[in-house]
């Protein structure tokens, strides 16, 4: 199976409280941090693979924080794909590319990209990118992305994968904050953004 998620924004206290752009309703980072990782292993198993789009965490030590956001990462299962957001550096790419824990397997547990990714499912081709593109006329093509936390592009092929995405209200069943969103799951988003922006037009 195959699960998208982006802007987790580890140990980001800024974000924390009520606010319009990113809200995070907890006390501490260690709590938003903790519903996270839950959240993440409630639905994916090891043999899953999670795309992350970006933005993954944001340490006040900066380089000094890279083991204590290693340390979330490796209680998530699965394998996971990052996509470099704009609070993400190549060297924590690096870091986390050379302590890296393995799967059971011992395939590696983390894989990068710097710009995107494209992969097929149900009929469709999804470029995976951190910030929202402007695909213009397509058949079949639509863009998983991050970046814009609490707002949403009013284009229906633009999916925000975001832990704080508006287009996770448009699920039947509420996700629990931090969960990655699953294949299955992607149409039922798209389809009811689309008759939504359709509404406008």
């Amino acid at each position: 199976m195959k699960y998208f998620i982006s802007d987790t924004h580890y140990f980001h206290e800024n974000l924390l409280g009520d606010n319009d752009f990113a809200p995070r309703l907890f006390d501490s980072v260690e709590k938003m941090n903790q519903q996270m990782i839950h959240a993440w292993n409630a639905v994916v198993n090891e043999k899953d693979t999670v795309y992350h789009l970006g933005d993954v965490a944001m340490h006040p030590q900066y380089e000094k924080g890279f083991p204590d956001i290693l340390e979330q990462l490796v209680q998530l299962k699965g394998k996971i794909v990052f996509i470099k957001g704009n609070h993400d550096s190549r060297t924590f790419f690096r870091y986390l590319e050379t302590h890296d824990p393995k799967l059971a397997n011992s395939e590696d547990k983390f894989e990068f990209h710097d710009v995107g990714a494209i992969v097929k499912f149900n009929h469709h081709q999804y470029y995976l990118t951190h910030y929202p593109m402007l695909l213009g006329k397509t058949l079949n093509i639509r863009n998983l992305h991050g970046h814009i936390h609490n707002y949403s592009m009013p284009i229906a092929e633009d999916i925000n994968v975001g832990v704080d995405a508006p287009e996770r209200g448009f699920l039947k069943t509420p996700l629990p904050f931090g969960t990655p969103i699953s294949e299955n799951l992607i149409d039922e988003i798209a389809n009811y953004k689309e008759a939504e922006i359709k509404k406008l037009k």
